[in-house]
């Protein structure tokens, strides 16, 4: 394996994971209620998402990036939508932290929407293919199949290891909450939510429109 790409791919899946957006939002959330593990399953939907995204862009598949370019407008409209659907969700849901499982009774859940979250984002796969594409001479040839796998392996480890730390953290701050508090965080992280939708779709009305 290529170290200096799995390394090059591991920055990548740490950068591209980190700034707060809504899966961070719902991940951090998710932590708070059941504990670590359910936190990091909303991440891995992520993860899944990043790792389709990073692989098309490394091993130069045109066709998928293609389609959300043609199609972006939709796929933001839907992603806009589906963000209202879970903030509205999120805000109006009532939390008790007493009996809260650590083993998550809706982790996969969490996977699966947090993988809609991300995969209804075009910006996702055309940053992936901006950053690949900056890398010049470090970014595999075309054929350097082992090559292009070992950066989606590292984007991979990268995205896989900020969400660990994030709902690790998270999940230990967690213990000196009540359900006041969980109240608190739900309505916030519903309102962000919205305020992502709103800001998606209108920059897709502007676009549409313009």
């Amino acid at each position: 394996m290529n170290t200096e790409l799995f390394i090059t791919g591991l920055i990548v899946g740490l950068v591209t994971s980190a700034p707060i957006g809504p899966v961070n939002v719902l991940a951090i959330r998710r932590s708070v209620h059941y504990g670590f593990f359910p936190g990091l399953t909303a991440g891995l939907g992520a993860v899944l998402a990043d790792g389709v995204f990073a692989t098309a862009a490394a091993f130069g598949v045109t066709t998928i990036a293609d389609f959300v370019v043609e199609y972006e407008h939709y796929i933001q409209t839907v992603g806009g939508c589906l963000l209202i659907i879970f903030g509205t969700v999120v805000f109006n849901s009532q939390p008790h932290l007493k009996g809260a499982s650590n083993g998550g009774t809706s982790a996969w859940h969490g996977m699966a929407v947090s993988f809609a979250m991300t995969v209804t984002n075009p910006g996702t796969i055309l940053g992936f293919i901006a950053i690949f594409g900056s890398l010049g001479d470090l970014a595999p040839g075309e054929g350097e199949y082992l090559s292009a796998l070992a950066l989606v392996i590292g984007v991979l480890c990268g995205a896989l290891l900020w969400w660990a730390c994030l709902s690790a953290v998270v999940s230990k701050l967690r213990n000196r909450m009540n359900d006041n508090w969980l109240s608190a965080i739900n309505r916030g992280a519903g309102v962000i939510l919205w305020a992502f939708a709103v800001v998606i779709l209108v920059i897709v009305a502007s676009e549409v429109l313009l």
